[in-house]
């Protein structure tokens, strides 16, 4: 080997600087191409709603004669399946490309589409780890009386391998469930109310995703600071649960309605503080409402202040439903008994919280909640 040939192997190589990362921002355009602007192994989690294909045979009526509000819009057209599967495929791709090792996609859809992402998943090599049902409290009627009521969607949730060690929060969702490990198929009513987005009376998006939903999502699959990634951005719902949650996100759009919503939307959501995020790290009556459910509908935010009728006793509520008392933490229930030297208690009657009228019992809450799901 020649002097000039060694000298040039010895010498420092030029490091490229590495790409910033767009956190927290949106990103206008194709996701396909936005994607592929974004460095390898750069995302924690992938949360995806992608276009569901309708494929709908003209408009949709109730049987008085009124006009269902349906997807209609140009973004869910295809000229055909076969360029449906390419476009799968193709964003899916560039999903896997740029999730870490130990990162994981959820991707939620209907009967038109989730088994053909399901299909293009495996095939990309993810590893499923579940499917999850979300059943709507409050479904659509399938008004011409000819199916069933479609009265839930598919989620599926994969890892980058059979050996990936991705991230899933067990204490916290079995904490969130009143300590009953969390199953496979979720309850929540679809997205309505004040959280609902419309401009002029008329819905900004039609198929935007209740933030409970993305709330238990990301407590489960995430830790704070990590980056979730939005490939189908919509209003944003992903992007103001992740701020919530002290998570970074980025968001992929190309709608300027949306994108304008999405701003203003994420721009008012309030970051929980630091001591509301810790989650659990250590170890009936019909129907049933978990305590975390109330949480993750914003009934009572992470830092909230619980006390009993005689104000003797104070918890702090906490993101995953927990709540914390000095250096001792657990369930409204266990924390309820705990404190009081009990062998049990009923956290639910036991606890109070502030309001204009006085202390009234986290009880009533729950009667609300229960209320508003079964109209």
């Amino acid at each position: 080997m020649g002097v000039l040939e060694k000298i040039r192997k010895a010498a420092p190589r030029a490091v490229e600087a590495p790409v910033q990362l767009p956190l927290d921002q949106i990103l206008r355009g194709d996701c396909i191409a936005a994607m592929r602007a974004l460095p390898a192994k750069s995302v924690d989690l992938i949360f995806a709603d992608p276009p569901y294909n309708l494929q709908l045979g003209g408009d949709l009526s109730r049987p008085d004669g009124s006009h269902v509000d349906a997807v209609t819009d140009e973004w869910d057209k295809f000229d055909s399946l076969s360029a449906y599967d390419k476009f799968t495929r193709e964003w899916l791709a560039e999903a896997k490309r740029i999730l870490k090792d130990n990162g994981a996609i959820w991707v939620i859809g209907s009967y038109h589409n989730i088994y053909k992402v399901g299909a293009a998943i495996q095939d990309l090599g993810y590893w499923i780890l579940n499917d999850i049902v979300w059943r709507k409290t409050n479904p659509m009627p399938n008004f011409k009386g000819t199916r069933f009521t479609n009265a839930h969607e598919t989620l599926i949730w994969a890892s980058m391998g059979e050996k990936s060690r991705y991230t899933f929060n067990y204490r916290s969702m079995k904490t969130l469930n009143d300590e009953l490990q969390m199953r496979s198929d979720w309850e929540f009513p679809t997205c309505g109310g004040q959280e609902r987005l419309k401009r002029d009376g008329v819905k900004v998006h039609p198929t935007q995703k209740p933030e409970a939903l993305i709330y238990r999502i990301l407590l489960a699959c995430t830790k704070p600071g990590d980056v979730v990634l939005d490939p189908f951005f919509g209003t944003g719902t992903t992007g103001a649960v992740a701020k919530r949650l002290g998570r970074h996100w980025i968001g992929i759009e190309r709608e300027s309605d949306y994108i304008a919503a999405a701003e203003e939307r994420i721009a008012a959501a309030l970051p929980l503080d630091e001591s509301s995020l810790k989650t659990m790290q250590s170890p009936k009556a019909a129907p049933r409402v978990a305590f975390g459910t109330i949480v993750e509908n914003g009934m009572l935010v992470a830092g909230a202040v619980l006390v009993d009728a005689k104000r003797r006793y104070s918890v702090t509520v906490r993101a995953d439903g927990s709540v914390i008392s000095g250096d001792q933490t657990g369930s409204i229930h266990k924390l309820g008994s705990v404190l009081q030297g009990a062998p049990a208690c009923n956290g639910w009657t036991f606890w109070h919280y502030e309001t204009p009228e006085g202390l009234k019992p986290i009880d009533t809450l729950r009667q609300t909640y229960l209320l508003a799901t079964q109209i």
